[in-house]
C-alpha cells in the first residue's frame, strides 16, 4: 500500500471538510477523510499531521486568482518543505488568539510571541534553537486550544531540533518552579540539565513579553532573520575547503 499517496489523499480530503465546515476540528476531520479514503488499517505515517491539514486548508480558502487548480493526486505541491515557511504557517493564526486580559494584556498571541523573540534575541542573538523556542512555544493555541501542549508538541516535532522542543516541553514546568507547585525530582532533572540556565532565561522572557505597545519586528522579517542566522550556522558547521 502506498501510505504517502493516502497521507496526502487524506490531507486533501480533510482540508476539504473544514473547508465546506463539515468538520470543526483536525483530529475529526483527520478520520472521517481516513474511513472514507479506506477501511484498511493505517499506520501513523499514512495520516497527515494539523499542520499539514492546516496548509491545505490554508491553500483552500485563499482567494481563486491566488491558487491553481489541484486534485488529491498533487495536494502535496501545498505542503512545503520550507521549515521557515511551515513556522510562518503556524504563527500567523496566532494574532486570533487572545488569551487571559489579567495574564496577557499586550493583546494577541503572535504579539506576545514576537516580543519573546525580541527578548530573547536581545540576550542571545546567535543561538538558532533558543530563538526558535521563543517563538514557536504558543503555536499550539491555534491549532488546539484545549490541548495546545500536545498540539504545539506534534507540530513542531518534525522539523524544529530536539533542543528546540526541550526548551518548550520544559518551560511550562520552569514556570511551575517559581509557582512552588512543582516535585524536588523535576525540580533537580531541569537543574541538571546543559542548558537549565537557557531555559530560565526563556521563561523570564515570555513572562517579560506581555507589554502592550512595546516595539517588535514584523513576522516576515523575524522569518527572514532566522532564515538567515540559520544559513550562517550552515557554513559555520559546514566549512568550505
Amino acid at each position: 500500500m502506498d501510505y504517502e499517496k493516502i497521507r496526502r489523499q487524506i490531507c486533501f480530503e480533510a482540508a476539504q471538510l473544514m473547508h465546506a465546515r463539515r468538520e470543526g476540528s483536525f483530529t475529526t476531520a483527520r478520520w472521517r477523510a481516513a474511513r472514507r479514503i479506506t477501511r484498511s488499517y493505517l499506520p501513523s505515517e499514512a495520516l497527515p499531521t494539523d499542520l499539514e491539514i492546516r496548509l491545505a486548508l490554508q491553500e483552500l480558502e485563499a482567494p481563486a486568482a491566488d491558487r491553481c487548480p489541484q486534485t488529491s493526486e498533487d495536494s502535496d505541491r501545498r505542503l512545503p518543505n520550507d521549515r521557515f515557511e511551515q513556522y510562518r504557517s503556524l504563527l500567523q493564526p496566532l494574532d486570533k488568539v487572545r488569551l487571559n486580559r489579567s495574564l496577557h494584556p499586550e493583546g494577541d498571541l503572535l504579539y506576545h510571541s514576537l516580543q519573546v523573540y525580541e527578548l530573547a534575541k536581545q540576550e542571545v542573538p546567535w543561538d538558532e534553537d533558543f530563538l526558535l523556542a521563543a517563538l514557536l512555544h504558543d503555536v499550539g493555541h491555534g491549532i488546539d486550544p484545549f490541548d495546545a501542549q500536545t498540539a504545539t508538541e506534534t507540530a513542531l516535532q518534525a522539523i524544529v531540533s530536539e533542543r528546540t522542543l526541550w526548551f518548550i516541553l520544559n518551560l511550562e514546568t520552569k514556570h511551575r518552579l517559581y509557582d512552588g507547585t512543582i516535585g524536588m525530582r523535576a525540580k533537580r532533572r531541569l537543574a541538571e540539565h546543559e542548558d537549565s540556565e537557557l531555559l530560565t532565561l526563556l521563561s523570564r522572557c515570555d513572562m517579560e513579553g506581555r507589554l502592550p505597545g512595546r516595539p517588535v519586528s514584523e513576522l516576515d522579517q523575524v522569518i527572514q532573520d532566522l532564515r538567515e542566522l540559520a544559513g550562517e550556522q550552515d557554513a559555520q558547521d559546514n566549512p568550505i575547503v
